[in-house]
């Protein structure tokens, strides 16, 4: 309840500050727990790997992204993520997570704006999770200037 809370204001702050970027500079984070159990595709290594089966969120993220000419990347755990956020071409980051990584991601990319989006795990945790699609790209945009959006 209280990760929430802290996420939530997270956000807040981010939108407050009316943080704009050119979507080259935004990284799409995604946790490897997205990708459906059992997918013999190694997504972690190169999210275009995904075969778009519809087992899993991936494929269409990718395909957001990709529309948004924004930067996807899947990581295995939170160092991982971190070192994907802390290149010096990224200079915001949309992070889909646990709560747990999300607070630990917010306070490790600092000062770097991040909005956090928490999965749904209907399996448990880190196995089979799932996102929103429209929280997601609703993030996304929401870094875009309205003059670049496609």
């Amino acid at each position: 309840m209280l990760r929430r809370l802290l996420i939530r204001w997270n956000n807040a702050l981010t939108r407050l500050r009316r943080v704009r970027v050119p979507p080259a500079g935004i990284l799409v984070i995604l946790p490897h727990c997205l990708q459906r159990t059992g997918c013999g595709r190694p997504v972690v290594a190169d999210p275009s790997a995904c075969a778009r089966c519809g087992g899993c969120g991936i494929g269409a993220l990718r395909d957001a992204c990709a529309e948004r000419g924004v930067t996807l990347g899947v990581a295995a755990g939170g160092r991982q993520a971190l070192e994907r956020v802390r290149a010096p071409e990224v200079r915001a980051v949309v992070a889909v997570a646990c709560d747990k990584e999300l607070l630990d991601g917010i306070r490790a990319a600092f000062p770097k704006p991040l909005l956090a989006i928490p999965n749904a795990q209907p399996h448990g945790p880190c196995r089979d999770t799932t996102v929103s699609l429209d929280a997601v790209t609703e993030a996304i945009d929401a870094l875009i200037p309205l003059d670049l959006r496609r």
